[in-house]
This record gives C-alpha cells, structure tokens and sequence, in this order.
C-alpha cells in the first residue's frame, strides 16, 4: 500500500512526519528515521483501523496575507 508522508523540521532538531490518510505522527533525527518511523507507527495503527483507500492525497500551497 503506497501512503503520503509529509516532513517538516522540527523546532528542537530532526524531523517530524505526518501521514494525512491515517493522522498517524512521529519524530526522528534524520530523514529516513522519520520515514522508518512513520511506517512502523502507521503499520501499528492499520493493524487497529483497517484504511479504506479513497484515492491519493493531494499536497498542494496556498497564501495568505501577512500581517506585522
């Protein structure tokens, strides 16, 4: 099953990854050990609350006034 992954860089270091289609989050140092994370996470979480696959995420950029 091919899942979307979302990493941003954490504020202490490291990485945070989200998966949008199971709302499963986790952390790591690095990249991959985000990655290998998020997929034993979202593993666990699938063996709970089987996915009904209803098509592929969509990331995509939006914007919106800054205000100073």
């Amino acid at each position: 099953m091919e899942l979307s992954a979302l990493l941003t860089p954490a504020a202490e270091g490291g990485y945070v990854a989200f998966n949008p289609e199971t709302g499963t989050t986790t952390q790591g140092e690095t990249i991959e050990e985000s990655l290998a994370n998020l997929r034993e996470a979202t593993e666990l979480y699938l063996e709970e609350f089987p996915l009904i696959q209803s098509g592929r995420s969509l990331l995509t950029i939006f914007q919106v006034t800054a205000h100073a």
